[in-house]
């Protein structure tokens, strides 16, 4: 249970740190990668909701064992990321230097298969 929440924490903290600055970076983004974004109200509800999931991962490390059933959307959150990231690069529509924030999600969505592995019901006292 230990390795669910420390695995669970680290992935928030890492999620709140990468997620936040975005809300402050619209226009910077468009100028250094362009072309500028066109459609702010997916770029804000991605951040949004990425945000939103860092919070469940919070929650999901406060008890692990009882939010156990939680961790497989926590694994499609990262493992969607992470594999788009990666498709997009082999396609030529992201640069390298991107695929750090891709791999980083794929550790993190194996890390969460891990601990939702080592996490069972049978710790559980009602």
């Amino acid at each position: 249970m230990k390795f669910a929440k420390m695995v669970f924490w680290i992935a928030g903290m890492w999620g709140v740190l990468v997620l936040t600055p975005l809300y402050f970076m619209f226009n910077l983004i468009g100028r250094q990668d362009p072309p500028p974004i066109t459609h702010s109200a997916f770029f804000y509800g991605f951040v949004g909701v990425g945000l939103a999931w860092q919070f469940a991962f919070f929650v999901i490390a406060r008890d692990p064992v009882r939010f156990r059933p939680m961790m497989i959307p926590s694994v499609f959150e990262k493992l969607s990321y992470g594999v788009a990231v990666i498709t997009l690069y082999l396609q030529g529509r992201m640069k390298a230097g991107d695929l750090v924030f891709g791999f980083a999600d794929l550790l993190l969505g194996v890390l969460f298969l891990v601990a939702f592995s080592k996490t069972t019901a049978a710790g559980r006292s009602f």
